[in-house]
């Protein structure tokens, strides 16, 4: 038969298929990634592996945009500027309440200190399998790495919640010096705790050791070498950060000042309609107010 002869057509098309679906399979093709210009990246998961995605623009949050949170800012500014100069500097649990700007503040960090070398990784909670991968793509890189996971919540046993542990118990699977982990959650200790959990040494779903298993629960959280927590707002914060939002937006705007005592009933109300007083509440409503304000103003 000659070399020049056609294959069965059939066999041909089911060999394309074949290599069309192995081709979804193989990892893609990306460049390495410029730290010089690209100072965020995501972590891309495909069937394999991942890859680091470089984000091309940032989000223009800056930490004077946060308010409300002084305290918990000052904490993570330094902790972050002594990673920043090579000094001893902590993982980070950032925890509490849905909307006071957990993930936000972190963002905001790079913002601030991305002209002095730190550039930011986020990483999904069921990519962290993918940890060790990952630091060993950036540890000779002469920059300084926040590893961020963002909402985290385990249950015992996930594969993720295991190599998180191992990660900053320093392991084998250890960040390099280059490295450091910030995670946000609405959870102090990251998992589900139930009222079992207080029953001291009583027989629970047959735990002899209950003690133990108290103990495995808290055990990840504790390994994070500082904790920030954010707390509810008071009437009182929350109205005093809407008022701040609500001056900032309409200066911004060339507004004026739209605050007052109807705005700040209005605020009252909105943040008792949502069932919540947090800063992302003060923020949602302050942009209500002035973009209907600035509405009634427009030709």
């Amino acid at each position: 038969m000659s070399t020049n002869t056609c294959m069965d057509p059939a066999l041909c098309e089911q060999l394309k298929r074949v290599l069309d679906s192995l081709e979804v399979l193989l990892p893609q093709r990306t460049e390495k990634i410029d730290w010089r210009e690209c100072h965020a990246a995501n972590w891309r998961r495909n069937s394999l592996s991942g890859y680091l995605d470089p984000v091309p623009e940032i989000e223009g949050i800056h930490l004077d945009d946060l308010l409300g949170i002084e305290t918990q800012k000052r904490e993570l500014v330094q902790n972050t500027c002594q990673f920043l100069k090579k000094f001893p500097a902590n993982n980070v649990l950032l925890w509490g309440t849905r909307g006071t700007g957990k993930s936000s503040l972190v963002r905001a960090l790079l913002n601030y200190f991305a002209p002095q070398g730190l550039r930011i990784i986020q990483v999904d909670k069921d990519d962290l399998i993918h940890l060790p991968m990952i630091v060993d793509s950036i540890k000779h890189e002469p920059y300084r790495f926040i590893l961020f996971s963002d909402d985290v919540s385990f249950e015992v046993g996930e594969i993720g919640y295991k190599m998180l542990k191992s990660a900053l118990d320093g392991s084998v699977y250890a960040p390099p010096e280059n490295t450091r982990i910030y995670v946000t959650s609405n959870r102090r200790h990251l998992l589900p705790e139930y009222e079992t959990d207080n029953r001291g040494a009583m027989l629970v779903n047959n735990e002899i050791h209950h003690g133990e298993a108290v103990e495995e629960k808290i055990s990840l959280s504790g390994r994070f070498g500082l904790w920030i927590g954010f707390h509810p707002f008071s009437q009182e914060q929350y109205v005093e950060v809407v008022r701040q939002w609500v001056i900032k937006l309409s200066q911004h705007s060339n507004l004026g000042n739209v605050w007052d005592q109807e705005a700040e009933k209005a605020a009252i109300e909105w943040g008792y309609n949502k069932g919540d007083n947090s800063g992302r509440i003060a923020y949602q409503f302050a942009t209500d107010w002035v973009g209907k304000a600035l509405l009634k103003q427009a030709p």
